[in-house]
């Protein structure tokens, strides 16, 4: 088999009873398909008239947020979505109810309220997240510990090793997002 796939053959034979059953004639190259329909666009999920796209305008240029929990290993546990310009506040409003139960919650500054601290020492979980510049009573936080935050870049760095998660292929943000989960599917959990 090429180099060309993701796709090992221990992770395809993980998914072989999910792939419909060969009746008669043997079955084309399951790998091949999967790739081709998923890794490299297809013509589902487009919508027409540029409504739904969930891309803002910053100063970079176009973009996307990707916000995530993710577990001590680095894996991704829960996805978000956002327009590049929305604050992460959105992002950590959507994600905070789907939490796992934690000890500690790594986090950039980006991330740093109030409402969210609380709302995470309610659940029993302790932040470790540095203030926000504008503060005006500086946080305290374990620098040695948010110095482990270099795995969720590190995950960030290894989905965007997906073509089409890199360069955003498609325009609706479900399907975008669907793109991420089997990229991470592939890279964390197979």
């Amino acid at each position: 088999m090429s180099d060309l796939f993701w796709l090992t053959d221990a992770q395809m034979a993980r998914l072989g009873p999910f792939f419909p059953k060969s009746h008669g004639k043997p079955r084309v190259d399951d790998r091949r398909n999967l790739l081709e329909g998923t890794s490299h666009g297809d013509q589902f999920g487009r919508q027409k008239g540029g409504r739904g796209r969930l891309i803002g305008q910053t100063k970079g240029g176009m973009n996307t947020k990707l916000h995530a929990i993710y577990d001590s290993q680095g894996r991704p546990l829960n996805l978000f979505v956002t327009v590049g310009q929305v604050s992460d506040y959105i992002g950590a409003r959507a994600l905070v109810s789907s939490l796992p139960k934690v000890d500690w919650l790594l986090g950039d500054r980006g991330y740093d309220a109030n409402w969210f601290r609380e709302a995470l020492q309610d659940k029993g979980i302790r932040p470790c997240m540095p203030g926000r510049k504008q503060r005006k009573a500086t946080v305290k936080y374990d620098k040695r510990r948010y110095k482990r935050r270099n795995r969720i870049e590190i995950m960030f760095g290894r989905l965007k090793d997906s073509r089409r998660v890199a360069t955003r292929y498609d325009r609706c943000p479900k399907v975008f997002l669907s793109a991420i989960a089997l990229a991470a599917l592939v890279i964390y959990w197979l």
